[in-house]
């Protein structure tokens, strides 16, 4: 099943908030998911099993250098992004 989540990273405690949010980003990317990048979030598509693991592997690989909070929108019935 095709799946599209909008999700965003927020880096606490942090002077530079570009650099977890940028490898978080690069992370989901690399699973070739179908990812779109906007100013407060980005919005990610491709088959479900996929997008979830892509999800935990991310958030945990940024846990581990960073206290994050990350929120996660996830719907089967939006388009795919091109």
């Amino acid at each position: 099943m095709k799946v599209q989540a909008e999700v965003s990273l927020y880096p606490l405690r942090q002077n530079d908030l570009t650099k977890p949010i940028q490898q978080f980003v690069e992370s989901l990317k690399s699973n070739n998911l179908k990812v779109k990048s906007g100013l407060m979030s980005s919005v990610i598509s491709g088959e479900g099993s996929i997008v979830f693991q892509s999800l935990q592997d991310a958030f945990e690989h940024a846990a581990q250098k960073y206290e994050v909070v990350l929120t996660a929108k996830i719907s089967n019935a939006c388009p795919e992004i091109e």
